[in-house]
Parts: structure tokens; sequence; C-alpha cells
């Protein structure tokens, strides 16, 4: 038999090759069709529910509700760099939650530097008090609620972890009695400690507030005799207690804004004050986000599976630990 010529050769390698580029071009399509199908789950949402109010603003959240709802809800921060804009949050961000049957509140809140970080503090914990007192209304558990969030997301969170409780009895709005403990939380890359910021590339080394956030924390923030106060207050890591739910971290070993030690030394406070479990899983040579950072939330959704279904109810009444905000 002949061997084919030159010609046909080259034909014959062409139709080869243009199979395989055809099938791998038809894999990428269903790929890219089966993720987006994932990250848009089937459910419905509502838009703009007002919690409060900051300076003659609103405070905001939307309420997602998954197609078949567990009972349990999650509250989001919308947050980044202590900035928020409702906008910006999209169903894709809590796909996994969504689909694993979790009632989602994107909360968010007046930015900085209109507001100081310390007054986001008490709105976020505004927020759960809210979200808690109208439970009823929104078909899921009072007394099991999960936040989530990243980077000053996730500072907010360990604020409400620590700090989060009981409202006052005496509160004339009966919504600011509630308590705004949370039972299991989930974070990327939090903000834990502000008056160490260690290797962070925001440390100024002159011991006041990130370099890039002078303006975040009101007018005395930039006053270093005033800082370690303030910073402190709003310090996770200084705040820690037995009492405090399960935290889990992700978080990448490359990141120079909010170095991995921000979440160790969480951790490692939290054991030394008998707390329960604070978990860090490490994404090697990730900086400050990542681009499959969005399927991470399926860890956030077994962790939620895990340490909210059994949580125990939160403290109703002062001395329940934590500290009221």
């Amino acid at each position: 038999m002949s061997a084919p010529s030159g010609k046909t050769g080259c034909r014959l390698w062409f139709r080869r090759a243009f199979r395989v580029f055809g099938a791998l071009f038809l894999l990428c399509l269903l790929a890219a069709g089966a993720l987006t199908l994932y990250l848009n789950p089937d459910c419905e949402r509502e838009n703009g529910v007002v919690y409060g109010q900051r300076d003659g603003r609103d405070l905001t959240f939307d309420l997602v509700r998954p197609k078949r709802p567990n009972g349990l809800g999650v509250l989001l921060m919308v947050s980044g760099s202590w900035k928020s804009k409702p906008s910006s949050f999209g169903v894709w961000m809590a796909a996994p939650l969504l689909r694993s049957g979790y009632t989602v509140f994107a909360v968010s809140h007046v930015s900085q530097p209109h507001a100081a970080v310390q007054d986001t503090v008490r709105d976020v914990n505004r927020a759960v008090r809210f979200i808690r007192f109208h439970a009823a209304d929104y078909g899921i558990d009072p007394d099991r609620i999960g936040v989530t969030g990243g980077s000053s997301g996730g500072h907010l969170c360990l604020m409400l972890a620590t700090r989060g409780g009981p409202g006052p009895p005496d509160a004339p709005d009966p919504v600011d009695r509630e308590s705004s403990a949370v039972q299991a939380v989930a974070v990327f890359f939090p903000v834990s400690n502000l008056v160490d910021l260690g290797a962070s590339r925001e440390n100024a080394h002159d011991g006041g507030p990130p370099k890039s956030f002078r303006k975040a924390f009101g007018p005395n923030g930039a006053d270093r005799e005033k800082w370690r106060s303030i910073g402190g207050e709003i310090s996770p890591v200084l705040h820690v207690h037995a009492g405090q739910p399960p935290v889990l971290s992700i978080h990448g070993d490359a990141d120079t804004l909010v170095p991995l030690e921000q979440s160790e030394w969480f951790r490692d406070a939290s054991a030394k004050a008998g707390a329960p479990e604070v978990k860090i899983v490490v994404r090697r040579g990730k900086n400050h986000g990542w681009l499959t950072l969005p399927l991470d939330v399926r860890l956030f959704a077994r962790w939620f599976d895990a340490h909210l279904k059994n949580a125990k109810p939160p403290p109703r009444s002062p001395g329940g630990g934590g500290s009221n905000v």
C-alpha cells in the first residue's frame, strides 16, 4: 500500500486537528454553560428592604429566597474597603448557599468616610437584630443565623462573632432589644487586628490606622494618641471569648493587603479563650481574591450545614457573652 501524498497527509492532519479543537471548543461551551447555570440558581429577590438609617440615609439589604428554603438564614456583608454599594451584589456570589437552601440577606451599609467604621459596626448589628425580629416573615429560624463576607466584610462578620449580643431590654424600638449574636461564620481574608497591621502593605509603622484609610474611622481616627483605643474597640482579635460561634476563614498566603497572619492571630487568640473551632483554609499563592473564589463559597455552605443546623440559641439577656454594640 502506498503512503499518502504530502497534500493528502496535510489534509488528514487538518481534519483531525479540526475535530480535536472542535471537541475541545464544545466541551468549553458546555462547561461555561454549566457554570452559568450553577451560578444563577432559581430564586426570588426583593431589593432595598430598609433595616435602619444612618445620617438620613436608608440602610438596606436585598432578600434572596431559594427555590427550596431550608429555614435558615445567612447574612452576606456587601462590603469592601468598608465601602458598600447594593447594586454590586449578584446572586452568583451566594449561589452555593442558595442551592443549599439558605435564605440570603445581602446587607449594605453607608460607605466610609461618610460613615465611620465604628458606626458601620453598629449598623450591621442592627441588621442582625432587624432580621431576627422579622424572622417569621422571612421563613427562617431566629435562633440560627449565619454571616459571611470578605475583607472588610469579613471584619464586620468577626465583629458580630465576637461582640454581637443581646440588645438593651429597655430600648424604645423592639428591634433593638433583639440579640445581634450570630451562630456560625464563614469569611474570606478578614481583617481581625487594626491595632497591629503586621506585614500588611497598609502598615505605615507609625502606630496609626491603615495608611489608605485615614478618614475611615471618624475625625479622631488619624490621632495617633486616640487610635489605639479606637482601633482596639473594633479589632475582633481583642474581643474573642468562649461563647463566640465557630468560624471558617479562607485566606491566600500571598495576600499583602490583609496578610494570612490576620486569620492566624484570630484563630490563636480564640483557642486561648476556649472558643469553638476557628478553621483556616489556606489558598497557596493567592493574593487578595482569586478567579475561582465564588466556587469556594461551596465550603461555606458545608460549614453552615455542619455548624448552623444544630446551633445553640443566642443569649436573650445581658451577660450571655460578647458586648452589646
